[in-house]
């Protein structure tokens, strides 16, 4: 929700910017119950600072910024931000993983910008040849990624070791397209790899928190701003949202390519369900 990306952002901020971000964060409640004046008392800056703060986040102003505050705190599901206990039932962890993974694609859902999605969707239904790049657990996902695209009729490949990925990167052209992924944005290996990939002229799509080393590289940058903390489980409900946006990439992408496209796909896939049932067969 937003309050997880201003928390994300709060090394970013100026000091009294910070100030508004601190107040909001412990008493977002009364956040959204407060007018703009009481705002700036509370967190001993002026009215301005407020609005710059609001328009640092990417809204308007006070107006805009309160109606998205208040939307994110009444999607918010009860106990979805509990931590797994030791002593948890299994009904409780059921709530509890089900609960935070609802409200991280309800918070998705609400934050990502369409223009920066059909950008990104331009650049890739041109490229040449896609190249998706992560490491760690967002390796997982660009080899999800890699997985759904290659599809698309564009040669596509997913690498996830840096050494790898750094070489390959310096071999891209104008007209490839790089998506590169990182659940924290400041990766220095992968950080290396998409300035070799923009130097090449390749076009750099970036899956990754706004405001950080990576982010500020991209030719179009899709942000997801989600807290990371010392929950081993947060990454769970981190990797399903960025497992959704590669989702709504790839189906754009053959939507968008036009209904020939989808006709082909649609026989090879008959051709290879009919051969896994001759297969079947031939096997019994």
């Amino acid at each position: 929700m937003l309050l997880d990306s201003i928390r994300t952002q709060l090394d970013s901020l100026s000091k009294s910017e910070k100030k508004v971000a601190l107040a909001v964060l412990e008493q977002p409640d009364q956040t959204v119950s407060q007018n703009i004046t009481a705002l700036a008392k509370n967190a001993q800056v002026s009215e301005p600072t407020v609005v710059r703060f609001c328009r640092t986040l990417g809204y308007d102003g006070w107006h805009e910024f309160k109606l998205r505050l208040a939307q994110g705190l009444a999607l918010a599901m009860p106990g979805a931000n509990e931590q797994p206990a030791q002593d948890d039932l299994a009904a409780d962890l059921v709530n509890k993983i089900c609960s935070r993974s609802i409200n991280t694609l309800l918070d998705l859902r609400n934050n990502l910008n369409p223009e920066a999605i059909q950008r990104a969707l331009d650049i890739l239904s041109r490229a040449s040849k896609i190249e998706f790049y992560g490491q760690g657990t967002s390796g997982i996902v660009a080899a999800d990624a890699q997985h759904k695209f290659f599809r698309s009729g564009v040669p596509t490949v997913a690498y996830s070791d840096p050494n790898i990925h750094s070489i390959a990167a310096a071999l891209l052209r104008g007209g490839d397209a790089l998506v590169a992924i990182s659940q924290r944005g400041n990766s220095p290996a992968l950080v290396r790899s998409v300035k070799l990939a923009r130097r090449g002229g390749a076009d750099v799509i970036v899956l990754a928190p706004s405001g950080t080393p990576l982010a500020d590289l991209a030719t179009v940058l899709i942000p997801i701003d989600l807290i990371f903390n010392t929950d081993p489980y947060t990454p769970i409900s981190a990797r399903l949202a960025y497992l959704v946006v590669i989702d709504v990439l790839a189906v754009g992408l053959a939507l968008q390519r036009g209904p020939e496209f989808r006709k082909k796909m649609q026989n090879a896939q008959k051709a290879l369900q009919e051969f896994d049932m001759q297969f079947d067969s031939f096997i019994g």
